[in-house]
């Protein structure tokens, strides 16, 4: 008879464990919500902030242009990075976001031959293109670059590292890109 009792007892302390258990990760998850989800915003907030590549090659400030996808793992990873590049570097130079799943930045991706992601081009004041960098950088690597963009040296380089995102097939993008493999 006092099994029977005993069962009872048994499925309220389970419950109220999984109650608890539930409550401790839905407060973990609130108090920590920016450390998980931090990536994913400031790739957001990167293409609604973005300077506008028109202006940006027009007025005589070195151009940091970064082609992204919200979806790519890579560029999530590098989001913080290039957030305190953005906030060093501002006012000095233009930043530039192109998600390459809008269709409006088509022209940019064929003329800079992106399928890799995320790809980094640094222009020096005039235009010029100094440096591309594919897949996950470093930030001091790429600190190291925007400051020859004060300098008159005559470099083109590309940097490639094996961990990128490829561009997904989208039947909009009509492109052919290059091949990094």
């Amino acid at each position: 008879m006092q099994s029977e009792s005993s069962e009872p007892l048994l499925n309220k302390n389970l419950k109220t464990i999984l109650v608890l258990l539930f409550a401790f990760v839905f407060i973990f998850l609130a108090l920590f919500k920016n450390l998980f989800f931090q990536s994913t915003y400031l790739l957001k907030s990167f293409g609604e902030l973005s300077v506008d590549p028109e202006i940006a090659f027009k007025n005589n400030k070195p151009t940091f242009l970064e082609f992204y996808a919200e979806w790519c793992e890579v560029c999530k990873e590098m989001a913080p990075k290039i957030s305190n590049l953005k906030e060093e570097y501002g006012n000095d130079i233009n930043f530039v976001f192109l998600n390459v799943d809008n269709q409006k930045w088509n022209n940019y991706i064929s003329k800079y031959e992106v399928n890799g992601i995320p790809q980094v081009n640094l222009f020096d004041g005039n235009g010029n293109l100094k440096s591309t960098f594919i897949g996950k950088q470093e930030e001091t690597t790429i600190r190291k670059y925007i400051a020859f963009l004060d300098t008159d040296n005559k470099f083109n380089e590309e940097i490639l590292n094996s961990e990128y995102s490829a561009i997904k097939k989208n039947k909009n993008n009509q492109f052919t890109p290059r091949s990094h493999g």
